[in-house]
């Protein structure tokens, strides 16, 4: 990835972002990490145990930064575009989920 790459849309992001995510390891460590968030997002909503949110953020990082930083070695997308990087991620959850993305 050069300094001075952009992206005008998510579209034209995801493709970049799936190919951040080749790693099968990696991509299972995304969908863990996301799911347990979600899992931790409903505890929240149900329960008003308000202080998941921020736990369920982290957590879901640290799953996806130990996949880039241990098994596709490269930095996370994260880093430079933080938005699309995080609607990256809950579309790959969501194509995994539907067999679009492999695990």
């Amino acid at each position: 990835m050069t300094t001075e790459q952009r992206f005008d849309s998510f579209a034209s992001f995801y493709p970049f972002y799936l190919g951040e995510h080749r790693n099968s390891i990696s991509r299972r460590l995304h969908f863990i990490g996301t799911s347990i968030a979600v899992l931790l997002l409903l505890r929240a909503l149900f329960t008003g145990e308000w202080l998941l949110l921020p736990i369920a953020l982290g957590q879901g990082y640290a799953f996806a930064w130990v996949g880039h930083f241990f098994f596709e070695h490269n930095k996370p997308a994260t880093f430079k575009f933080p938005l699309y990087s995080f609607m990256g991620d809950w579309r790959m959850w969501s194509d995994m989920l539907r067999g679009k993305v492999p695990f």
